[in-house]
């Protein structure tokens, strides 16, 4: 029997755990085949008093795109995640690649991270960007992470409570069938000391509440998507893969606070022993 095979467009680091950097790993370890391209490289995140790297050339980035397409990875995926993009050339050329593949693989699951910002430091790629993931890789998601920064941002309304969550969902012009997951929500509902991802679908809303730790460090949403992609191609559903994603990411949190890092870190014992686990 063959692995699920995902193909995952984000950044990559030298130096440390962001984008494919944090999230290929975790879908290795869990047995998925991972054809990671990626949109940036730099040496590091832009947590240190230097950074080297820039995006990818367009006409680079599409040689890559294309010679995914030589090889019939798009043809064959069981999933494809897109997460940090650099440029605006990048961010189209990578909207018509998802376009392309969906019509070619309907069994093709496409997961949108759209990584956008947060409440500090707010919206930290350019506005073309972000329009891009608005107006043409949200509407072709069978599922989206972004945080409650990024939908408010997206959609133009606030979310501080559940039934913010509804209107967001209709607002941000996702397939029917779509699922979208707000991460790292802290709403009226929520109980003091937890923080919940909530996810909107077709059946309705579910919640799904984690402890709170006061730990903010660079790759945290790219190692959750990573994760729940992971979870997903084991054979868990949708509201498990989110559970253990959770688990996961506060372990490699917890690892990286112990270890004085800027970023998480993915050599927690308990981390990596969990991702061989069926």
């Amino acid at each position: 029997m063959s692995r699920p095979l995902a193909i995952s467009i984000q950044s990559q680091v030298v130096m440390g755990h962001v984008g494919n950097s944090a999230a290929v790993f975790p879908m290795l370890a869990a047995g998925l085949e991972v054809a990671p391209i990626p949109t940036v490289i730099f040496s590091n995140t832009p947590d240190y008093p230097s950074l080297r790297g820039r995006a990818l050339p367009g006409d680079f980035f599409a040689e890559l795109l294309q010679g995914a397409w030589d090889r019939g990875l798009p043809q064959r995926a069981d999933f494809l995640l897109t997460g940090y993009i650099g440029s605006a050339e990048v961010a189209r050329l990578t909207a018509d690649f998802v376009a392309r593949a969906k019509a070619a693989n309907p069994h093709l699951r496409y997961y949108c991270d759209p990584v956008l910002g947060d409440e500090q430091p707010g919206l930290y790629v350019p506005r073309e960007i972000a329009d891009t993931f608005r107006d043409r890789l949200l509407p072709l998601a069978d599922i989206a992470s972004p945080n409650p920064f990024e939908v408010a941002w997206l959609t133009g309304q606030p979310i501080a409570e559940l039934a913010d969550i509804h209107r967001a969902a209709r607002a941000l012009r996702m397939a029917p069938e779509a699922q979208l997951i707000v991460t790292g929500c802290k709403l009226r509902e929520t109980a003091p000391g937890m923080l919940e991802s909530v996810i909107h679908g077709p059946e309705g809303l579910s919640r799904h509440p984690t402890p709170h730790l006061p730990l903010a460090m660079a790759g945290t949403g790219d190692l959750f998507a990573g994760l729940i992609t992971a979870a997903l191609g084991s054979g868990r559903s949708l509201a498990q893969a989110v559970e253990y994603a959770q688990v996961q990411t506060s372990r490699a949190l917890e690892r990286a606070a112990a270890l004085g890092a800027k970023e998480v870190v993915l050599s927690d014992p308990d981390f990596r022993k969990a991702l061989l686990e069926p």
